[in-house]
């Protein structure tokens, strides 16, 4: 691993995020190729059911995907202002609008998205609902919104029954409610595009899902366990996140299955990109897309190395689902996705598991003007015995990013809280041996 002129370590990127990235552009211009000859193409949210248009053929593109390649052309701030121009409110959801900005921009990234025909997202809070309706008024794009829903009672601990008991967990009107939409979806979809849903089809598209991400559970849990860690989250994201949004394509279980075999033989062969790895962080919240390699320097000066992510985590413990009615299981996938991410006491609980399960020494929390559970995530970590250092900050806007302040912010946190922690674990894992 070489240094760039900022001193920060340039990253060996795996092999299936270098053959993730080449297929997302392919992908891209064949997606933009048949929405030229007359396909209809869709703007997905990462939290709705995109399954359906699987199975119906319609090609999609992911708002959050296109929000991380905005942001990381450094063009978040410049969209912003773009929005601002037209009369949008520039200071909330930015990473929900960079997609629609980028519709107002003369040179947007890989030449721009296609015309969007629809937009189907959960409508998760005022705002929200309100970015996805600009589509159709800027656009003329449909929205199909999904009601975000609240459950009665909660347990914390979700990740042990949510593979087969959905249902019980998360609540029969919740289920109720989110298969009549996705019916009446599937219905609207049959009827604008002329294309039939095959639920042979479908069932084939829920087993591909199933089986990538059981497959990621094996790279999170191989990497949790393993000191040093064979990958950084730098180098997981991508090899994780673009397969994410090809749910239900063989290519995709295929790039899972590729990405924990790359994992293992790194462990195999004890190659590492910190070897002196000392202290083992967690990233809580939505990638640095902006500046990714800001995770890299600490591995240099104090052998500091962010293993984890939501991203892998959360493909290991949310996604799964098995049932006998495919569309009430996808049901069962999404009803309650937002409660396990970021509403207490689902999402604190989990964070706080998933801490102790990759060995993690210390929590930086990006929390921008959405904290929707940051609070009690916070609380529970610090219970959890991991301490957590929350930072101002916004995948989608780069404009208040100071990297040096936040870099000088991370060190004396660690210097001052995280070492002392990482040093008894160490020392409870040299006794144990």
């Amino acid at each position: 691993m070489t240094a760039d002129a900022t001193g920060r370590r340039n990253r060996v990127v795996l092999p299936s995020a270098s053959a993730a990235t080449a297929y997302q552009r392919q992908w891209f211009a064949d997606l933009k190729q048949r929405a030229a000859e007359g396909d209809p193409v869709a703007l997905v949210n990462a939290d709705a059911p995109q399954e359906i248009l699987r199975a119906l053929d319609i090609p999609y593109v992911v708002n959050q995907w296109w929000a991380s390649v905005c942001a990381a052309k450094q063009k978040s701030g410049h969209y912003l202002r773009l929005l601002a121009d037209r009369g949008y409110p520039a200071d909330q959801e930015a990473y929900n609008t960079l997609a629609l900005a980028s519709t107002f921009d003369e040179d947007p990234p890989w030449g721009g998205l296609p015309p969007i025909s629809l937009v189907l997202a959960e409508a998760t809070g005022d705002a929200l609902r309100k970015v996805f309706e600009v589509w159709e008024r800027e656009h003329g794009a449909v929205f199909l919104p999904f009601e975000r829903t609240i459950a009665n009672h909660q347990d914390p601990r979700w990740w042990e029954r949510i593979e087969d008991d959905w249902e019980a967990l998360i609540g029969t009107a919740r289920i109720d409610l989110m298969t009549a939409e996705l019916t009446g979806a599937v219905k609207h979809l049959e009827m604008v595009t002329g294309r039939v849903f095959d639920e042979e089809r479908f069932r084939e598209v829920m087993a591909l899902v199933n089986e990538q991400q059981l497959w990621n559970r094996a790279a999170r849990d191989l990497i949790a366990r393993t000191s040093p860690a064979p990958i950084t989250i730098s180098d997981s994201i991508p090899s994780v996140m673009i397969p994410q949004w090809h749910r239900g394509t063989v290519w995709a279980r295929d790039a899972a299955r590729t990405f924990y075999h790359e994992v293992r033989d790194r462990v195999d062969t004890g190659t590492a990109p910190c070897p002196e790895e000392r202290i083992r962080l967690m990233w809580v919240g939505t990638g640095l897309w902006f500046d990714m390699g800001f995770y890299t320097w600490f591995q240099e000066v104090y052998g500091a190395v962010f293993v984890w992510s939501m991203y892998l985590a959360i493909a290991a413990d949310g996604y799964i689902r098995h049932g006998d009615d495919p569309l009430r299981t996808l049901a069962g996938r999404f009803a309650a996705f937002p409660d396990m991410i970021n509403a207490p006491p689902w999402a604190a609980e989990w964070y706080a598991k998933e801490a102790v399960h990759n060995r993690i020494d210390g929590a930086v929390h990006m929390a921008g003007t959405d904290r929707r559970g940051t609070y009690f995530v916070n609380r529970a970590l610090e219970a959890a015995g991991v301490p957590v250092l929350q930072i101002g900050g916004d995948s989608g806007d780069s404009r208040g990013w100071d990297a040096q302040a936040v870099q000088a912010e991370v060190s004396e946190f660690i210097r001052t809280r995280v070492e002392p922690v990482a040093a008894r674990r160490r020392a409870r894992e040299k006794g144990a041996r």
